[in-house]
């Protein structure tokens, strides 16, 4: 079980990008990024959480939600979350190891949502997972 774990957060991304808070928009970006970088979606789930009630104060419009994708990978998985009213992204991709090396393709993902929202500023983390495990 070897494999490699990249998050960003993503701050100052425009909220009128299609994406920030439409379901088909995230699902399609995301769907279309996994097939570039040539790894294999196997499932999806994509949520948006629609407009407030009523009204914010002062009589502007209501504020529209974000949306919550997760793309399941046969190599392992990638999640975004989006908050339009703070601007904010989340980015999780992790991909395991196993018979080929997928870092490269988890990088390129991460590089091509990171450009897709624009964002002022990123946090980047990476995380080598697994490795040589000793049997108990």
């Amino acid at each position: 079980m070897e494999g490699l774990h990249l998050t960003a957060d993503l701050r100052g991304c425009a909220a009128a990008l299609p994406p920030m808070t439409g379901v088909a928009a995230l699902r399609a970006l995301c769907l279309a990024a996994v097939a570039e970088v040539e790894l294999q979606a196997v499932g999806e789930l994509f949520h948006g959480f629609g407009t407030a009630a009523t009204a914010a104060p002062g009589g502007s419009p209501p504020v529209t939600g974000g949306v919550t994708g997760v793309v399941l990978l046969a190599e392992s998985h990638l999640a975004v979350h989006t908050w339009p009213e703070r601007g904010a992204v989340t980015l999780d991709v992790y991909v395991c190891n196993l018979g080929a090396d997928n870092g490269a393709r988890a990088e390129r993902l991460m590089q091509r949502l990171v450009a897709a929202f624009a964002p002022a500023r990123v946090e980047r983390q990476a995380l080598r997972r697994g490795g040589a495990v000793e049997a108990a």
